[in-house]
């Protein structure tokens, strides 16, 4: 991946497989978004059917040289897959196709390398990138290079440089990782404060781009970045919201969006900011109403949370963005219940851009703080759910 300055200028072509798996993407309109997300110019896409990846190219060789012949066509100078690439494929097709060649999971990497601005997004960034470069020891990022020094460092007479490299990398991973536990001992500190002064934490969730800043915002009246793009924040924000309706205040945790194949590498990273979730006293859920394919990102939502441990933790389920819906999508009522990993969930419906929803809202997390299970109810015959109005 080249570099962001580098980067505005890179044509790229994408390429999806699809392999018989639920959740591929036919248009690659994701990956598409997360390449001008990195800065990446997208110029031509490639969508092709295999029953299993092809050992050495993931795509076979026909395909490849398809694809080669597509990159000269259209004057490409990178290609960008949907899926995640073993070391040797990414090699191999670089050799064949002779120009740069990634991967779904590097392209998210470099995104969250390019938007973390706190201390602590940047160590986690970094953790899972080094955890990434030391399978792929393709000597990509020359910012190693400019690291070396210190004892241990200068290698024997008979030593490689991937020998090197090898070594260079277990140190930064090792660096990495003690600094994030510092980070991580700090945040458990500020949780045990907060817990002994018995305030309730409420846990922003959702897929990346549902509006989750912008209900932040809405809510609080804070100025955390807010975007149309996707992961447009990486760093988790705290701040107090006041329930008039039951006359206290709540923490309430702005967190990073999720995404579908969601690196594993990066939820291990960004597991002190994600335990913000697992902690939570209840988690609103926010999901894009007026995207279609708004159901498969609840169910991604739904995995990551069951990854990191906060499956069990309440939640209420924001439907956003419906002054994006069409007329006869408009829901019929502000609230109901959906229904979510077999149980009846409440849920209630905003547009937190026009504040349209916010107060219904309000409302449902002042009882919360009385009674958390008043929000979910026993499953219903008839169970309400979200379509258009025939």
């Amino acid at each position: 991946m080249t570099s962001p300055q580098a980067a505005l200028t890179t044509r790229t072509i994408l390429v999806g497989v699809d392999l018989g798996v639920a959740n591929f993407d036919s248009t690659l309109d994701e990956l598409g978004q997360l390449a001008q997300t990195a800065g990446m110019e997208p110029v031509a896409r490639v969508v092709c059917k295999r029953r299993a990846p092809d050992a050495a190219l993931f795509v076979g060789t026909g395909k490849a040289d398809e694809i080669k012949l597509l990159a000269q066509s259209v004057g490409a100078q990178e290609i960008l897959f949907d899926q995640s690439l073993s070391p040797g494929q990414q090699r191999n097709l670089e050799r064949r196709l002779e120009m740069p060649v990634n991967d779904r999971t590097f392209l998210i990497l470099e995104i969250f390398a390019q938007r973390a601005r706190s201390h602590e997004g940047k160590l986690q960034v970094e953790l899972a990138r080094l955890q990434y470069l030391s399978t792929r020891l393709v000597r990509r990022w020359s910012h190693l290079e400019r690291q070396r020094g210190g004892i241990g460092t200068r290698g024997g007479p008979g030593e490689t440089q991937i020998e090197l490299d090898r070594r260079m990398i277990a140190s930064q991973i090792k660096r990495t990782k003690d600094q994030l536990d510092k980070v991580k001992r700090q945040r458990q500190t500020q949780r045990k404060q907060r817990d002994r002064r018995g305030a309730f934490n409420i846990s922003l969730i959702g897929y990346t781009n549902a509006g989750k800043s912008t209900l932040f915002n809405a809510l609080v009246k804070a100025r955390a970045y807010a975007a149309d793009q996707l992961f447009a924040t990486l760093d988790t924000t705290t701040r107090q919201l006041y329930l008039g309706e039951a006359d206290r205040s709540v923490s309430l945790s702005d967190t990073v969006g999720f995404i579908r194949d969601l690196p594993h590498g990066l939820v291990d990273a960004f597991q002190a900011t994600l335990q913000e979730a697992v902690d939570a006293d209840l988690l609103l859920h926010v999901v894009d109403a007026s995207n279609s394919d708004y159901m498969l990102q609840i169910e991604q939502v739904q995995r990551v949370l069951l990854e990191i441990g906060a499956q069990s933790v309440p939640q209420i389920l924001v439907f956003n963005k419906i002054d994006a819906l069409p007329e006869n999508q408009l829901p019929l009522q502000t609230s109901d219940f959906f229904e979510l990993e077999g149980k009846q969930t409440a849920r209630v419906f905003l547009s937190a851009q026009a504040g349209t929803g916010l107060a219904q809202l309000r409302a449902l997390l002042a009882q919360t703080t009385v009674d958390a299970s008043i929000f979910t109810s026993p499953p219903l015959k008839s169970p309400v759910v979200y379509e258009a109005d025939s």
